[in-house]
């Protein structure tokens, strides 16, 4: 559903180079357009919050189930548009020091060392330490400037002269007080850091959030955000997803495959097979020299699809027929 990996490197090194300030988006097709060039397949609703991101200037919460093209999103954005991609991957106990900056203190030390001579000098002769504490206090701030700041993926975005997508992957992975630290960054596209002041976009990003719905959200945080649910795909759209993904597939083995597929996803399992799984799927088939599905070759390669033992144990006692149903709907059987 994205661009290809190469592709990606390629266009992400010209990014960083390109001075060229980014066009406003013309209209819902050309995004649809785009998108399409870079390897993503997007269905209207996808390409409209995109479109209205764009304008309004607000960040999109992708929810939806693992493996369905969240995080390909974003990849595809910043490929289309020609803009650095800065991931955030979230985590159980992600702080600010992480997320935001973190002060260089190995730098601070080193030149503390280098500089002790020199903070000899302006101590002086002082009669005691209050009045050396005071004579240093000037220089203090110097230790604590923007020489000595490690920005961290929030800072880094802020701070892009052309703007980026900034992606913030698995938000629902985070604590509460990590996603309250947000707000400030997604209303105003600004942070406050302490020592500095108030840091402002040059150009605000393109923000995406993705969350597998691990967890509820916050009303403050949805509340600044678009909404939009990405869901397994239907099989038409499916079918030009793969196409897209597996160049030169044959025809018949597409349709056999996704109609297997989506009869896969009506049966009761732990975890229905997403949409990366099944292009991993057709990457092994079309390996495998397969033209017609045949309960053996699928047997052999369920486990591409299915996680869990349980659901391979499940869909086994079905397998016969959902072959020979997809073989029908592609005409072969």
């Amino acid at each position: 559903m994205s661009a290809f990996p190469e592709r990606h490197g390629r266009i992400m090194d010209n990014a960083q180079n390109n001075d060229t300030p980014l066009k406003p988006l013309q209209s819902i097709d050309e995004v649809d357009a785009g998108l399409s060039a870079a390897g993503y397949i997007a269905s209207r609703p996808i390409s409209t919050a995109i479109y209205l991101a764009h304008h309004l200037q607000k960040p999109i919460l992708v929810e939806g189930p693992a493996g369905v093209g969240k995080t390909e999103l974003a990849k595809s954005v910043a490929a289309w548009l020609s803009l650095p991609l800065i991931r955030m991957q979230c985590y159980e106990g992600l702080d600010e020091s992480k997320a935001l900056y973190e002060w260089k203190y190995g730098k601070q030390l080193l030149y503390t060392q280098i500089l002790k001579d020199k903070v000899g000098s302006v101590i002086g002769e002082s009669d005691n330490l209050a009045v050396a504490l005071d004579k240093l206090h000037s220089f203090g701030d110097i230790f604590f400037s923007r020489n000595f700041l490690e920005p961290r993926p929030l800072l880094r975005a802020l701070e892009q002269p052309r703007g980026c997508v900034l992606l913030i992957d698995e938000i629902d992975k985070s604590d509460q007080e990590f996603e309250a630290f947000l707000l400030e960054i997604l209303s105003d596209y600004q942070v406050t850091v302490p020592e500095i002041g108030t840091v402002s976009a040059m150009v605000p990003p393109i923000v995406l959030l993705t969350s597998n719905s691990t967890r509820d959200l916050g009303d403050a945080l949805k509340r600044r955000c678009l909404h939009l649910h990405i869901g397994f795909p239907d099989e038409r759209l499916e079918a030009r997803i793969i196409a897209s993904r597996v160049p030169g597939i044959d025809a018949r083995l597409l349709k056999q495959l996704v109609s297997f597929v989506q009869q896969l996803r009506a049966l009761d399992l732990k975890k229905l097979p997403s949409v990366s799984e099944t292009i991993d799927w057709a990457k092994v088939l079309v390996l495998m020299h397969t033209s017609v599905l045949e309960v053996a070759v699928v047997r052999d390669t369920l486990n591409v699809l299915l996680k869990f033992e349980a659901d391979i144990e499940a869909a086994g006692k079905q397998l016969a027929g959902m072959t020979h149903k997809a073989q029908r709907e592609a005409g072969i059987a």
